[in-house]
């Protein structure tokens, strides 16, 4: 099936476009026409959540479930979580977890493209101990170039203190995101061999400003056992740098596409992705890299299938025909699928949406292997929309449609269980690419039937784990945009 070009990666349409996200054409985006309107806030508002419901009833996946008369009173932000068919794990299990609005569109498409206001560390958060008295963050990762990388920080470190106090339980959000003047000075401890924390003097300092996110992070290659194993470690899928006019690159793209390269130049036959920290992004860049993964794939065979509400459908079909709905992968020249029968995929429980898209895009081809706990469960997918007159500034990401993969399968809703179970240690966590670390060491394992030399390790203490950073990153587990004339899906 040839897929049409409505699902051109992704150029943002009428408004200010981002890497990630477009906008709606004016024509479409149920945008209401500007008029006069006075100035106070409940006017303003009302206008809003006119556009907001406008568009939510072409648009959202269940607007079959938007209330018949709305409050319009409401301010935009509850006025949109109103409409929402919300998820309930007992009464609603097919409810929505991932719709979403935010006051600024452009904020909105920045940060689904990487760019965002950080010091560049991601993090878990957990409870010292039971007392629950005290809290720690342990760090995750650290992106190369930005200021956390720069004072030194990295993944297994363990913050205790920011700005000479104690995290706990009552101040923690205050002291890791509150900062007036973006500045933080961390507090460092160390963990003893019976998996104590120990609180040292080591401090540093740290300013958060705009960055923007490489999300390919690591990539090399190990031969063990006749094995040439390519390992990748890719934290959010986006096509390039984010631009002041809205626009993107393909610089990301194209970097997996030249790391592709080398692993086919390198004879790679074996394949660990590691997508445990990604909560999607862009299904451009999903296609990209299930298209240099795949076996046997090329531009005639279907990566997903997308299903939408009957009223955004009819518009679609209309306009583009049979198998809008459809992307097909892309034909690559540095693909190592020919040298491929499987592929391992390291996931955690921040493993989400164009990840999980990838895992069940490929399964039809070849045999995916995933390791870790289980992921996220998000087999939706969202657009971004904007006002194309820039009017309203406000941003919303509903979801809009369902996947399925060339075999039909779309109920992954629970998430996809590991094939084998690691967990991740909470604490002193080894370095992405490290062959003693444990998810990478059991894919290498899996793939060769050898275990590397086990390193000294701390005990492992159970600490209640209170959340993660990124959780906070682009809307959490809510990317997965789809590139449509209206909006690229996350």
């Amino acid at each position: 099936m040839k897929v049409s070009n409505v699902w051109r990666p992704a150029l943002l349409v009428a408004v200010s476009a981002t890497i990630l996200l477009t906008s709606c054409k004016k024509t479409e985006d149920g945008s209401v026409s500007p008029g006069n309107v006075s100035s106070t806030t409940a006017v303003a508002d009302a206008e809003v959540n006119d556009w907001i419901l406008q568009n939510m009833q072409t648009y959202y996946f269940w607007n079959d479930k938007i209330p018949a008369n709305p409050n319009k009173s409401l301010s935009p932000d509850q006025f949109f979580a109103s409409l929402l068919n919300t998820y309930n794990a007992t009464s609603n299990a097919d409810g929505d977890r991932f719709s979403w609005i935010q006051a600024s569109a452009e904020a909105l498409k920045a940060s689904l493209s990487g760019q965002s206001k950080t010091t560049g560390m991601q993090y878990k958060l957990y409870y010292r101990d039971n007392a629950k008295a005290t809290v720690i963050a342990s760090v995750l990762y650290v992106l190369p170039g930005s200021p956390a990388a720069k004072a030194g920080i990295k993944r297994g470190d363990v913050i205790s203190k920011v700005n000479g106090q104690m995290l706990t339980g009552t101040n923690y959000s205050e002291l890791l995101s509150g900062s007036s003047s973006d500045t933080y000075t961390y507090g460092f401890a160390t963990v003893a061999t019976n998996g104590s924390i120990i609180d040292t003097d080591q401090t540093k300092q740290v300013t958060a400003i705009v960055f923007q996110e490489d999300p390919v992070f690591l990539d090399t290659t190990y031969t063990v056992n006749g094995k040439t194993i390519g390992y990748v470690v890719y934290n959010q899928f986006i096509p390039g740098v984010y631009k002041s006019d809205g626009t993107t690159d393909k610089t990301y793209d194209l970097k997996l596409d030249n790391i592709f390269a080398k692993f086919k130049q390198k004879g790679v036959n074996e394949l660990v992705l590691d997508l445990r920290y990604n909560r999607g992004g862009y299904v451009s860049s999903s296609t990209n890299l299930a298209s240099l993964i795949g076996k046997n794939v090329d531009a005639s065979k279907v990566f997903y299938a997308q299903k939408w509400n009957s009223t955004a459908a009819a518009i679609y079909a209309a306009k583009y025909g049979a198998n809008w709905n459809v992307q097909n992968f892309v034909t690559k020249s540095t693909t190592i699928g020919a040298n491929l029968s499987r592929v391992f995929v390291l996931t955690t429980a921040s493993t989400a949406s164009a990840s999980e898209l990838i895992i069940n895009g490929l399964r039809p081809f070849m045999t995916v292997t995933t390791i870790g706990t289980t992921t996220v469960g998000k087999n939706v997918g969202s657009i971004t929309i904007s006002d194309a007159a820039g009017r309203i500034k406000w941003g919303i990401q509903p979801i809009t449609f369902k996947s399925a993969n060339a075999q039909g399968f779309t109920e992954y809703g629970n998430g996809f269980t590991p094939s084998v179970e690691v967990k991740e240690p909470t604490i002193a966590m080894k370095a992405f690419g490290d062959l003693t670390e444990p998810m990478l060491s059991e894919a290498v394992f899996q793939i060769t039937g050898t275990r590397s030399a086990r390193r000294a390790a701390t005990v492992e203490i159970d600490r209640p784990l209170i959340g993660s950073s990124l959780d906070e990153k682009a809307g959490g587990g809510n990317m997965y945009i789809s590139d449509t004339e209206l909006g690229r899906a996350h």
